[in-house]
């Protein structure tokens, strides 16, 4: 079943994702999910992983997390000539990686501040290893947003930076996970563990615009 935000609204429905897709059929600067994750001061490590398919071919936003710090304290971002780039807090780390299309994929970007190695990984395939904010933290008390990149924390969106397509399975964990945990999430679908920052099948959300919640047919709840 389907159902609809609608532009005057902000509905928190359905109230759990897990099985569930997110659409967003069309550009517009109105559409987008704000989750709720669990709360943190600050991050030393993380991973962010997701599936995702879009036919889009300009820039967009796969992921934004906005502090009153930084608006792009995390922000994974898919550049116009298809290669991708992570922000953190507003440093920019690019990323030559086979481009998102209507198939679905898996994307996972970790990032340890001891070392600062950030990798991206997809469908289980690791990216070679950036090294940047060694030493530094994700801060917390921000704002995460999907659907839409941030200006300013929770708003100030370009409609020619929102994200058209599919998304779904989003989870993050505050350490970076093994090359197993991780391939196993890519071929495990929806009935993996989720992450203990954000995990997508007991997320708060709100939703806002024309994001269509579906029925992951990928998944057997």
């Amino acid at each position: 079943m389907l159902t609809y935000a609608t532009t005057s609204n902000i509905l928190i429905f359905p109230p759990v994702l897990r099985g569930k897709s997110l659409v967003f059929p069309s550009a517009t600067e109105s559409s987008y999910v704000t989750l709720q994750p669990v709360a943190f001061d600050h991050l030393s490590a993380f991973t962010l992983c997701m599936r995702i398919a879009s036919e889009q071919r300009r820039s967009y936003s796969l992921f934004s997390y906005a502090t009153s710090g930084s608006d792009n304290e995390l922000l994974l971002w898919r550049n116009e000539d298809a290669t991708f780039s992570v922000y953190l807090s507003g440093k920019i780390f690019p990323f030559v990686l086979p481009d998102i299309t209507a198939l679905m994929r898996h994307l996972c970007v970790s990032w340890v501040s001891t070392s600062g190695r950030i990798a991206i990984w997809l469908d289980g395939v690791r990216s070679l290893r950036h090294v940047g904010h060694q030493g530094g933290q994700l801060r917390g008390g921000g704002t995460m947003i999907l659907g839409q990149e941030q200006d300013k924390v929770g708003g100030k969106f370009d409609v020619k930076q929102c994200f058209v397509g599919e998304v779904t399975d989003v989870n993050m964990w505050d350490r970076v996970l093994s090359p197993t945990e991780i391939r196993a999430i890519s071929q495990g679908g929806c009935h993996q563990a989720g992450g203990n920052i954000i995990d997508w099948a007991t997320v708060g959300h709100e939703a806002a615009g024309t994001v269509s919640f579906r029925d992951n047919e990928d998944c057997t709840i």
